[in-house]
């Protein structure tokens, strides 16, 4: 049985695609080789403009999911490259999970009467074309189709690297979305997970727009500001907050138009000091989040690129006193390197026709084996 597969994740965050390559023949995963293709400025703004309605969006969404899809292949082929230095050779790949680009989540009926839906771009029949290896692909769909959220799908794969015997282990992803999953000790309970709010898709937004830069380095841009508490308590008003798990969200919510609708009485306010509110927004639900239901934890393990944001991370151990706040990287993972091994572990579950989901996460009606199988 080959052991091997390539998980490839594009988050909210819009930044880019990252790729691995994993083998599973151990009692451990291995992470043998890791690549990542950055988005182009204009693909990034096509991407973000298909999250909302506009001309001709059937025509565009299918050509962006193309041009993922020739994106996607490079970080493969960078894999199998690495790879075959180490004696991985293409025909010894099992399958490449494909994660796809979120850009429509609404999996609560709506109105009561019909089911959700979720959407990612992709297009894994042209990435099987153009790799020769299976492709697994639109993860989500069967667990909304089953009445859950499809999303998070990662907690029960952090279950299996991040999980002790005997302890309580949080583990927060800082991606554009942000969200948590609660470990307890074996055999002592289900596991919990949800999209906490935002993450880092608000403050990228922002940054960006006052500063021209993609992101805020290290959070030092939020650093140099203060809190408008205000402004903090509006944001922190959204009914999102007040729903109790299952729960996920998006950029369908989380959006610049939401933002600038919340931002209207704001106006005098400096930029700097709405990036760390934006900060302390990302920061607090997370916060709540581990209060409320890892409470017991003594440890919240950060991946995702929020990790690698200082500001972030020192509010966030400000906030939890009672835990060690820590980068993956300490646990044999680098933060940009767990979601994409997550869809590499969800394709070899649905090649081997085991369970992907968590009812407990996702409030599914059962286990669902996720994912929809393209041939090389």
């Amino acid at each position: 049985m080959l052991t091997h597969y390539i998980g490839l994740m594009s988050g909210t965050s819009l930044d880019g695609a990252d790729g691995v390559l994993v083998d599973f023949s151990g009692d451990t995963l291995r992470v043998l080789a890791s690549a990542t293709e950055t988005f182009p400025t204009a693909f990034r703004a096509e991407l973000l403009a298909l999250n909302t309605s506009g001309p001709d969006e059937l025509h565009r969404a299918a050509m962006a999911a193309n041009q993922l899809a020739a994106r996607y292949a490079r970080v493969v082929q960078s894999l199998v490259q690495q790879g075959a230095a180490l004696d991985v050779t293409a025909d010894r790949i099992a399958a490449i999970g494909a994660h796809g680009q979120t850009v429509r989540h609404q999996p609560a009926p709506v109105p009561p009467a019909e089911a959700g839906y979720t959407l990612q771009l992709n297009n894994p029949a042209l990435l099987a074309e153009l790799t020769g290896i299976d492709v697994v692909a639109d993860f989500r769909s069967r667990d909304v189709a089953a009445g859950g959220q499809g999303a998070p799908l990662a907690p029960a794969f952090h279950q299996g690297v991040f999980g002790q015997a005997d302890a309580t282990v949080c583990v927060l992803n800082l991606g554009g979305i942000s969200n948590l999953s609660v470990l307890p000790p074996a055999g002592q309970g289900a596991v919990l997970g949800f999209d906490c709010g935002t993450g880092n898709a608000l403050m990228d937004a922002w940054c960006q727009r006052h500063t021209g830069e993609a992101f805020d380095a290290g959070g030092a841009w939020a650093a140099s500001g203060r809190l408008l508490p205000g402004l903090l308590a509006s944001l922190l008003d959204d009914p999102y907050f007040a729903v109790p798990p299952p729960k996920s969200t998006g950029r369908d919510l989380f959006s610049l138009a939401w933002l600038d609708q919340k931002l209207a009485a704001f106006s005098g306010e400096r930029p700097e000091d709405i990036q760390n509110t934006l900060a302390e927004f990302t920061v607090s639900p997370c916060v709540t989040g581990v209060n409320s239901y890892g409470k017991d934890s003594k440890r919240l393990v950060v991946c995702g690129g929020g990790a690698f944001n200082q500001h972030l991370m020192a509010r966030l151990q400000a906030g939890l006193p009672q835990c060690r706040v820590e980068s993956s990287e300490l646990h044999g993972l680098p933060p940009l390197q767990v979601e994409a091994a997550a869809f590499a572990w969800l394709a070899r579950q649905t090649q081997q026709r085991l369970p992907g989901n968590l009812p407990s996460v996702t409030g599914a009606a059962g286990p669902r084996v996720l994912g929809a199988i393209y041939p090389a």
